[in-house]
């Protein structure tokens, strides 16, 4: 018999089990580790990707170092040619598009570096603050002249390797001339002995620009469907931070011309490679205008403009023309289907102003417009038919334009329509 304050242990309170955080725990951890396998298999496949895509310059850099160091000390008798091969890789491995100009730059760094290193070693000796005061003045006398990085660098690193080696390495003028060596052997490499595909180069630089433009205008229109300023935001983010593809595809292309101008196992790729040079610019024009597009997308969410249906249709059909045209560019065919497309953008745009759009829908509708024509003129189409296609496609090449200004614009009236 128990007393009266006295409980019973079955109704105690049970305590929370431990082993549910612990659970959790488990529970989190399994899910990570499925997770790994697929994390893994797309890592090796990201590497793998990047190997393949530099085992080009690394074949070239391989032959032309030991053709240059062949060259000079087999064929010259030079009897430790460093700098040959080392002007070599440098001449290869140099921004694509600036190759002849970084040869020079190599060679001038030599020149710099090895005569102040050899005046300064003979007036002053060698040591750790001479090494020290070399290399400044070098780096100075380089900057002063209006050199580059390469110059910069390959006049400073030649001044150490002449303050260092200069008992073994001979006469100056001999290290200059391993420099003219390498950079002569590596332009020959890369333009007849092994150049590089340039159809290949630039396919690879201007598949993630076009992808991040599609993407980017894809995101504006479902954004402004559903009236969702932080994705029309992300969207513009994206659409900022694709200049950096964009900048490396014009590279590509200007590389992609001076390969294709020197090394004549690459002539049969000018027909191909001619819509990205054609198209570069144009298709940076579009970024730029998809760019001020989403700004004014952003700003009529924000004042709560009137969004016709057909408007964030426009925008995603052009997002679906850049894709296509994408597409064309990669399989070298004619991007029919990306006009089509576009023009049909152009077309919803003009619906869109007519059934009644704000100031900053307004704008839309002229940067739709224009996008229009600039993807159109990337695809080929001449420049002063471009609009005109536009215009065409709108319902405006016969519409007089006091007309035009007086249709589409909303203001907040009775009927909610009316010019603005």
């Amino acid at each position: 018999m128990t007393g009266e304050g006295a409980t019973s242990p079955a109704a105690e309170p049970s305590e929370p089990r431990a082993e549910e955080p612990d659970a959790d725990r488990l529970r989190g951890l399994t899910a990570v580790l499925a997770e790994v396998p697929g994390r893994s298999r797309s890592g090796v496949k990201a590497a793998l990707h990047r190997v393949r895509g530099g085992l080009a310059l690394a074949l070239q850099s391989g032959a032309a170092a030991g053709l240059a160091w062949f060259i000079a000390h087999d064929v010259i008798g030079r009897p430790t040619p460093f700098f040959a091969p080392i002007a070599a890789v440098i001449t290869l491995a140099s921004s694509v598009g600036q190759r002849l100009r970084r040869t020079a730059e190599l060679v001038v760094g030599v020149a710099i570096g090895i005569g102040i290193g050899d005046t300064l070693i003979l007036l002053i000796g060698s040591g750790p603050w001479q090494i020290g005061l070399i290399v400044v003045l070098a780096i100075l006398v380089a900057t002063a002249v209006g050199g580059g990085t390469p110059l910069v660098i390959q006049s400073a690193s030649s001044a150490v390797l002449v303050a260092t080696l200069t008992a073994a390495t001979g006469l100056p003028w001999t290290r200059f001339f391993d420099a003219l060596v390498g950079g002569a052997v590596g332009l020959t490499v890369m333009t007849i002995l092994l150049p590089l595909n340039p159809l290949t180069v630039v396919r690879r630089a201007a598949d993630p620009a076009l992808r991040a433009l599609a993407d980017g205008l894809h995101r504006v229109a479902a954004g402004l469907a559903d009236r969702d300023v932080e994705e029309v935001e992300a969207a513009l983010a994206g659409l900022r931070a694709a200049e950096g593809t964009f900048t490396a595809f014009a590279a590509a292309v200007t590389a992609a011309s001076e390969n294709v101008a020197f090394a004549p196992a690459r002539w049969r790729t000018r027909g191909a490679l001619a819509q990205y040079v054609d198209g570069a610019s144009q298709i940076t024009y579009a970024l730029r205008n998809s760019r001020v597009l989403t700004r004014r997308v952003i700003t009529g969410l924000n004042d709560d403009e009137p969004v016709p249906p057909v408007l964030p249709t426009s925008i995603g059909l052009l997002g679906d023309a850049v894709e296509l045209l994408r597409e064309a560019w990669a399989k070298g065919a004619e991007p029919v289907a990306a006009r089509e497309r576009a023009l049909r953008a152009a077309a919803e745009s003009g619906r869109a102003y007519d059934e009644g759009v704000g100031f900053s829908g307004g704008v839309v509708v002229a940067q739709v417009r224009t996008t229009v024509a600039d993807l159109l003129r990337a695809s080929g189409i001449e420049h002063a038919e471009a609009p005109r296609l536009v215009r065409r496609a709108v319902g405006w090449h016969d519409r007089p334009r006091a007309q035009r200004k007086s249709t589409g614009r909303t203001h907040t009236g009775a009927s909610g329509r009316g010019p603005s």
